[in-house]
């Protein structure tokens, strides 16, 4: 009898014990991060710093050496060397402090890339951050369609109607990935033939389409959902099956660009920018290849290590005076990550942009939900990066970190619990009674 109440109590208290506890509150803590992200920048870092705190507390407390080994792996040591990179240009960058700050502030989010690995290698409840950051940008998105039928309703003073919080740039990256992401699982339920589930599937993916037509979207994701959609054909399709959804959109812009939706709209604009361009007027189109075009110049300067942490808006500065019009823009962000990297820390600061890039798509190149999601993440930023220079920036920078971290941590328990399941199975193992 005491033998059974011992058992018992022995049972209960593994069941709920101290580090079950931990682990559960973190993996609360972890799907709120996910799930702020879209919502509120402050409280998103709010949450996001007692997560990391509560990983790194496990950490230390259970193996310390486990961070270390996490930093050795290259899908961590790479963002980091981004981080360390931006530290060590500030000996030779004749930005002031202040200035340099920000850009070191900008990259210093690559430090939580081996605390989430960690986080969700021990995790069992990945999916809980997944499904929580589809539900928000769901429910983002059906306010984003509120707020443009009555623009009053917005919880912040954006610029646009349909953007309720922050951007629609941001908002616009948000909502494809989940359209995106989320197609294979469609196609999942419907060959389970769970045909209400992929009925409500389908219905938001096609809302969050028609909200980036007819609401709001970034010109840029003419860019970069192309290239998801290829992604979606390699890893998922047939080759009939591929040319069936390049046909079917074709065939949906063929027919969209005969509405008048907002998309159809800031296409439009890129020809009346470029003419204001050649005229000395500063507007979106112009500004960029005004960028592009003084960057090149400022990396050709100084090609090796580049000018140093925080050069950038220095150097236009140096080049706007006395300007006029476009030619007197001053800008930290030349809205193109590889030329950013280049005119601080040239050829090295390219080099190590384009290894973590390569790193992480190698990581995600294998089947899988966790691979799907990383390298669609990769693929997004890569392309995104085009026009833009989103690692630096806040929600696309930490959307990157996010899904990477949860990527590359899944596929490392993956493997890990294969490797354990294929040693208990083994044969020779069972017969040796090992």
């Amino acid at each position: 009898m005491d033998t059974l109440e011992t058992t018992s109590t022995n049972s209960q208290s593994s069941w709920w014990s101290y580090p079950v506890r931990t682990q559960f509150t973190n993996d609360l803590l972890g799907t709120a991060t996910f799930t702020m992200l879209p919502w509120s920048t402050t409280g998103f870092q709010i949450i996001l710093l007692i997560w990391l705190t509560g990983i790194l507390g496990v950490s230390l407390r259970e193996d310390g050496v486990a961070i270390l080994l996490h930093l050795r792996r290259p899908h961590c040591m790479f963002p980091l060397l981004i981080f360390v990179l931006a530290l060590a240009g500030t000996a030779w960058s004749e930005a002031p402090w202040l200035t340099a700050l920000y850009t070191i502030k900008s990259t210093a989010k690559f430090i939580a890339v081996p605390l989430i690995a960690y986080h969700f290698e021990r995790s069992q409840r990945a999916t809980w951050a997944l499904a929580a950051f589809f539900i928000s940008c769901s429910l983002l998105m059906a306010l984003s369609w509120m707020s443009y039928v009555e623009p009053s309703i917005r919880l912040e003073a954006s610029k646009n109607a349909g953007v309720p919080v922050k951007n629609y740039i941001d908002q616009s990256q948000e909502f494809a990935l989940c359209m995106i992401a989320a197609a294979p699982l469609a196609m999942e339920l419907f060959k389970q033939g769970r045909i209400a589930i992929f009925g409500g599937l389908v219905t938001l993916i096609a809302a969050f389409f028609t909200n980036m037509i007819f609401v709001v979207s970034a010109r840029t994701a003419l860019i970069y959902i192309p290239a998801m959609l290829g992604v979606l054909a390699l890893k998922f399709l047939t080759r009939r099956q591929s040319m069936t959804l390049l046909l079917a959109a074709l065939t949906a812009a063929a027919a969209l660009w005969t509405t008048p939706s907002f998309l159809r709209t800031r296409i439009a604009d890129v020809s009346r920018e470029y003419q204001l361009y050649l005229e000395n007027v500063p507007r979106s189109t112009g500004q960029r290849l005004y960028y592009w075009q003084e960057s090149l110049t400022f990396f050709a300067a100084a090609p090796i290590i580049g000018h140093g942490t925080g050069s950038t808006e220095i150097l236009f500065s140096q080049k706007a005076q006395g300007k006029m019009g476009l030619e007197a823009e001053v800008t930290r962000n030349p809205h193109n990550q590889t030329l950013n990297m280049a005119v601080q820390w040239g050829v090295l600061g390219i080099a190590v942009l384009y290894a973590t890039w390569i790193c992480h798509l190698l990581l995600f190149r294998g089947r899988g939900f966790a691979s799907w999601l990383g390298f669609l993440v990769v693929t997004q930023n890569i392309f995104s990066l085009l026009l833009n220079s989103h690692l630096f920036d806040f929600q696309e920078g930490w959307m990157y970190v996010l899904g990477v971290g949860l990527g590359a941590g899944v596929l490392t328990k993956e493997g890990r619990d294969g490797e354990v399941h294929v040693i208990a199975t083994h044969p020779r193992t069972v017969a040796d009674g090992r």
